[in-house]
């Protein structure tokens, strides 16, 4: 498996058998160069790929499903576009989960209450969702999943065990922070891209593509688009018989623990 401490090994026994070959013959140095740049890209790319499983084992699906049924997800909130989702949810028959903000529950308690009063299950999203989140550092990390879980848990009156890290970015830090927490971390297999683009016909598109059985939807509960697009994506489900069903269901992972 591919791992950020199976690289790391791996790259440093190859810097040093170049270097120790360089002890013998002369050894460009742009090799060194070559190595430690590879090094740092697949670093990079493990890093932003949630499903990489690079840093952290993330559950990003259940490819062992086979019939049609799939989980909604819902990142950034709540807001008050959290009630418009809502609506539809219910409208729909539908389950979801809610990753969510720190910040954002402190703002919206009520709607963080109507969440799981409507059988919907929560989550933690960090508490910041700082654009500095994959540089913290472990303590800092560890604090933030804290918080979150405890403005979370004062609802659920059990502990949170799910988180999903702001943006899919996994680091060293956020490992570590995890071990101490014990999250799991759920990623997803279809990301909508609805926080990065308004267009609705675009985004609705995207996810109908790669809609198959077992599949986790990465939404976010903050825009007018994202309901727009909800709406729609329902009506697709609904008609080609999919049943949306919740991640616990789905992955077979309890949301809370005692």
């Amino acid at each position: 498996m591919i791992t950020h401490k199976n690289i790391s090994i791996f790259f440093i026994f190859l810097l040093l058998l170049v270097f120790l070959l360089n002890l013998y013959m002369a050894i460009n140095l742009w090799y060194f160069f070559a190595i430690i740049f590879i090094w740092i890209g697949i670093n990079a790319v493990g890093s932003s790929r949630i499903s990489s499983n690079y840093h952290v084992k993330a559950y990003c699906n259940n490819p062992l499903e086979t019939e049609k049924k799939i989980a909604l997800t819902f990142d950034d909130g709540p807001s008050e576009f959290t009630l418009e989702v809502l609506a539809l949810l219910k409208k729909y028959n539908a389950k979801a989960t809610f990753f969510c903000i720190g910040k954002n529950i402190e703002n919206h308690p009520e709607i963080v209450k109507q969440i799981i009063v409507e059988g919907h299950l929560v989550g933690n999203h960090s508490y910041s969702h700082s654009k500095f989140f994959d540089f913290y550092n472990e303590d800092k990390i560890t604090d933030e999943l804290r918080k979150t879980d405890r403005l979370l848990e004062k609802f659920t009156s059990k502990k949170i065990n799910f988180f999903r890290p702001p943006y899919g970015v996994t680091t060293p830090s956020i490992g570590r922070a995890l071990k101490i927490t014990g999250h799991k971390t759920i990623g997803w297999n279809i990301r909508s891209l609805d926080g990065g683009t308004t267009n609705v016909e675009l985004i609705l598109n995207r996810i109908k593509k790669r809609v198959s059985p077992g599949g986790i939807v990465l939404l976010h509960d903050t825009g007018e688009h994202s309901v727009l697009v909800l709406e729609q994506f329902l009506q697709f489900l609904q008609q080609n018989n999919y049943e949306v069903i919740s991640i616990e269901e789905l992955l077979n992972l309890k949301a809370y623990a005692d």
